[in-house]
């Protein structure tokens, strides 16, 4: 390799952490507008566990809170869905997160950070305060905590209302 060759890699890394978003390169966050491919992500997480419930139980989730925190607990009681299952895991957080979202009004943002990209829930209004539904199911089990679907939930909600009772932004 030629002497003049040698700075180009390092070069082509100085260019590429110049074009990052600013807030990135501070370690910062930014939120981006949920995509069609991201719903149609969770979409299909949500009818995984659909999938499940019809099949062991002959139920299905039908966008009633009741019916679909029962139909979770099942799945977790009965380890049809166990500790390991983390995409079925994350599956039951979307859909607390729907069901989240149409009770209180709440819209699916892309949070991004130095981490990665998580799907959040934003309350209109609170623009740096988010809600992360879809890893609360998952964390808990992944720890060997019994997960109660109606306590996450409800941690849920009352994120929520915390969130609406800060100052707007």
């Amino acid at each position: 390799m030629n002497s003049s060759m040698s700075y180009l890699p390092r070069l082509f890394c100085l260019v590429l952490i110049c074009l990052l978003p600013a807030s990135l390169q501070a370690d910062e966050w930014r939120t981006e507008k949920i995509s069609v491919t991201d719903l149609k992500f969770m979409s299909d997480l949500r009818e995984r566990i659909d999938d499940l419930s019809r099949r062991n139980f002959g139920r299905q989730l039908n966008g009633n809170r009741a019916n679909d925190i029962a139909v979770m607990q099942r799945l977790l009681d009965e380890q049809v869905v166990t500790s390991d299952q983390v995409p079925n895991l994350q599956a039951m957080g979307v859909v607390l997160g729907e069901l989240l979202k149409e009770e209180q009004g709440l819209s699916w943002v892309v949070y991004i950070d130095k981490y990665g990209r998580s799907r959040a829930l934003q309350v209109p209004g609170f623009e740096k305060e988010f809600i992360f539904p879809v890893t609360q199911v998952s964390r808990k089990a992944e720890v060997g905590i019994k997960v109660n679907i109606s306590e996450v939930y409800a941690d849920l909600e009352k994120a929520v209302a915390d969130i609406r009772k800060l100052p707007p932004f």
